[in-house]
């Protein structure tokens, strides 16, 4: 497939965070684009003021004429109108993954992998890399607050993309640098278990890097991987290129990074929490592999104003604040809670969670359940279904019954503003992938109005 062929595509499911960065590369590009989904979403909304065309029921007679290209994500079921149509009717039909890697495959890329970071780490990479003179390209599982965006359109011959294990999608790239982050065990309902995601998606992903090319993975994954060329670790206390003394100063997260060639001391990071001083850990080994240097990296670190949703601050004052985050496995509840506690560690800290699909939660109910179990206060939400249909005897009361903490309340949709009111939480968190954050705008004025 030539893309300078395109000049008009068309998105099946075109709101995904990940649909839409493509979207709006080829937008970039002076391709018409086309698309649907199933839901109008502020990121749509931004989409059409954009110039790009959507609607949002299954209607053939809405499809224009002359496709070039249809790309879809795996997130549509088979049976959608549209998709059956352009089956049936012979269209170019492509994966959003293999369009990914048809775009990276003319560049230079670093792929960011791993169950969690992805997004933080490719957006504080894309930060150091622009902020250091090196124009680059990035598609973003999320939407970079520095950018204002999921894609960065830049002019040199390096692009930035995240590498979603996500129905193999990973496989489709084939990166000059690469970076794993972790290899937790994740969703069981493609890869049956723990070792064919390791066999068949991780370590086939690192076979994937280009020859002479290099991998960093976090020091504690590295012996899963075996053998492989310019295999380098990275991480916290522990790796070849790693950060250590990692200490709160002055409200920001404060470390010392140290690697074979560098020795930066007392870096200040905007962004909290251990979990994401070593995802800057791993843009900073690549940031200085291409060249950035000190001074730059130590500006942009204390200036990253991180991304929409992954422990995003949206109010503080001197006695309460409300932090929003996509957490939706164990160890990113962990994470986040964890951050939380460091940043405030006299406060009470309440968390609403809504679970992310009954396969995830009937995987990971004694994870969750532990983690949930470090809140203060739970308030717990409905599972949210996205492309799964129900599973017998899996849902919220599951995890309810699994938990020990006595402060805990299944709440309904309909119900989470009275009860947030009744409980006047110091500290606030919002966790989930769902729809969960259409509740930030209300929880926010909460705050505004009571404070």
């Amino acid at each position: 497939m030539n893309l300078s062929d395109i000049k008009k595509v068309y998105f099946v499911g075109i709101g995904g965070i990940g649909m839409s960065a493509l979207a709006r590369y080829f937008h970039g590009r002076g391709v018409a684009v086309h698309g649907y989904d199933k839901t109008e979403t502020q990121l749509t909304k931004k989409l059409v003021e954009e110039g790009m065309h959507i609607h949002y029921e299954e209607a053939v007679e809405k499809i224009p004429e002359g496709i070039d290209l249809v790309i879809l994500t795996p997130a549509v079921p088979a049976s959608h109108r549209e998709l059956v149509y352009f089956r049936e009717h012979g269209f170019p039909i492509k994966k959003r993954a293999e369009v990914l890697g048809i775009i990276s495959r003319g560049m230079k890329a670093v792929a960011v992998a791993g169950t969690h970071g992805k997004t933080t780490t490719s957006s504080i990479l894309t930060y150091l890399l622009r902020s250091g003179g090196i124009d680059c390209t990035a598609f973003l599982g999320g939407i970079a607050l520095n950018f204002g965006s999921n894609f960065v359109e830049g002019h040199s011959d390096w692009v930035v993309v995240e590498a979603d294990e996500y129905d193999r999608s990973f496989l489709h790239l084939s990166p000059n640098i690469a970076i794993i982050l972790s290899m937790d065990a994740d969703h069981l309902d493609i890869y049956g278990d723990r070792e064919n995601l390791l066999e068949t998606g991780f370590r086939a992903f690192a076979r994937k890097v280009e020859q002479g090319g290099s991998l960093y993975v976090q020091y504690q994954w590295r012996e899963l991987l075996g053998e492989m060329p310019n295999l380098h670790s990275f991480g916290l206390e522990g790796g070849a290129y790693r950060s250590e003394n990692v200490r709160v100063e002055d409200g920001m997260f404060t470390f010392d990074y140290r690697s074979p060639s560098h020795n930066f001391k007392g870096l200040q990071f905007a962004l909290p929490g251990r979990h994401n001083v070593e995802n800057a850990t791993a843009a900073i080994t690549v940031a200085t592999q291409l060249g950035v240097g000190e001074d730059a990296i130590r500006q942009a670190l204390r200036s990253f104003r991180g991304i929409r949703r992954r422990f995003e601050l949206l109010y503080r004052d001197g006695q309460s604040a409300y932090i929003d985050d996509y957490a939706h496995h164990p160890s990113e509840l962990e994470a986040a809670i964890r951050a939380a506690r460091q940043l405030f560690p006299d406060k009470r800290i309440t968390g609403v969670f809504q679970p992310h699909l009954f396969s995830r939660t009937r995987d990971f109910a004694d994870g969750f359940a532990a983690a949930l179990d470090e809140l203060d206060d739970i308030l717990l939400m409905d599972i949210y279904p996205a492309r799964e249909l129900p599973i017998e005897g899996v849902d919220a009361q599951l995890l309810f019954d699994k938990m020990k903490n006595p402060s805990r309340r299944l709440v309904s949709k309909a119900s989470l503003m009275a009860e947030i009111g009744q409980n006047r939480p110091e500290i606030l968190l919002t966790l989930g992938a769902g729809d969960i954050d259409t509740f930030r705008e209300p929880i926010k004025a909460y705050f505004e109005k009571r404070n």
